[in-house]
């Protein structure tokens, strides 16, 4: 189906990032992926051509548009380009809906510019070691000392964690009054007693750093209190849609991207004398999948221009998250199994999109938490 939602301006962003991909991402990604991390060059030239910040306030550096739309354009740019582990959707999509709704003029005349130009890259801490998806049982305290608050705790799962020079943690304030004692601080580089774990080693996404993170007795201005002291939960409730709007463009982008390569290499491998994509199976393989391609794209679409409205509800992306990665989990599975022995092979880009694809039901907010979100606005 022909897409409808993009313009002209749309159109040439696409084809302007595309150009980014290519000549500072692609030739490098592979070097990433053994180093565990990208370079912060990367980030810098990101900056330099409007990539990063467009959403942010002219004044500060950014290109004052909001429009969902173009971060769809960057994220379905990096999965055609197999490279969605870069780091930029934790900075410009879910990070920055933080700074923009809940800080103040002056922290924003702070952080933004640096925001802007990729020379302060972001990142959001809420995973726990013994929390995951329970965010109000967060065990990471900050207790006020008057001018500062004092943080002691750990994060982990933190992607950008060890190139991130300003993180937004989830914190206790009042240890006593769950989620209504939940807050968000503001750590920088350089805070005494703010330290990087290990670089995790993971299953897929290899050149997005993943790291765990430790406080101990680390001094924490008042003056980096995000929003209001004991709103943090709710923060956290009202931007998670848009976290998994993000997932979702991903999944969907995604899916096509691995049709597509599955396509060209069934048109040209041949067995008993014909390419493999003749055969009945391979066509109804594909065939199916291109359909439930499809119909996830409209819905995620529709989404998007719903974010953009301000009218995506909870549910509605509660209900894309889970069943364009589950999509994305089935798609990449049959693909690789058309591919074969060398689907397993890791030069092959359709392997290393099995291993990038099992963290999507995962991250954001498991399957399994997606349908109790849905049930329960149900009243079941």
């Amino acid at each position: 189906m022909q897409r409808n939602i993009f313009t002209q301006e749309h159109d040439d962003f696409r084809e302007a990032f595309r150009t980014f991909v290519a000549k500072e991402i692609k030739p490098y990604h592979d070097q990433w992926e053994i180093d565990g991390i990208v370079s912060r060059d990367m980030w810098l030239a990101a900056g330099r051509q409007g990539f990063l910040g467009f959403m942010m306030p002219e004044e500060y550096g950014g290109g004052g548009v909001s429009d969902f739309r173009y971060h769809a354009i960057i994220e379905e740019e990096l999965a055609h380009a197999h490279a969605t582990g870069v780091g930029f959707a934790l900075h410009n999509d879910l990070v920055s809906g933080y700074l923009l709704s809940y800080a103040t003029e002056e922290q924003k005349a702070r952080w933004l510019p640096a925001f802007c130009t990729g020379e302060t890259i972001t990142a959001i801490a809420m995973t726990e070691p013994g929390t995951g998806s329970d965010l109000q049982s967060i065990a990471t305290t900050a207790i006020d000392q008057g001018d500062h608050y004092l943080v002691n705790g750990q994060k982990t799962f933190i992607s950008n964690g060890i190139l991130a020079d300003l993180v937004i943690v989830a914190v206790k304030t009042d240890p006593s009054a769950g989620a209504r004692g939940v807050s968000l601080l503001v750590l920088e580089r350089g805070m005494e007693g703010f330290e990087r774990g290990r670089n995790l080693d993971k299953l897929g996404l290899k050149a997005q750093d993943t790291a765990e993170l430790f406080f101990t007795d680390v001094k924490v201005p008042k003056e980096n209190l995000l929003g209001e002291e004991g709103k943090g939960f709710i923060y956290l409730m009202e931007k998670l849609p848009q976290e998994r709007l993000t997932i979702s463009v991903t999944a969907a982008a995604a899916c096509r991207a691995v049709i597509d390569l599955t396509l060209a290499y069934v048109k040209e491998r041949k067995a008993f004398g014909r390419p493999i994509g003749s055969f009945q199976n391979s066509r109804f393989v594909l065939a199916e999948l291109e359909t439930e391609a499809q119909i996830a794209q409209v819905f995620v679409d529709r989404s998007i221009m719903e974010l953009n409205a301000g009218t995506l509800s909870v549910s509605d992306a509660a209900m894309g998250k889970w069943w364009t990665t589950e999509l994305q989990k089935k798609t990449v599975d049959k693909c690789l199994q058309l591919f074969g022995g060398y689907g397993f092979m890791s030069e092959y880009p359709i392997s290393k999109a099995y291993a990038d694809t099992r963290i999507q039901t995962i991250y954001g907010g498991t399957t399994e938490i997606m349908k109790e979100i849905i049930g329960r606005t149900m009243g079941i």
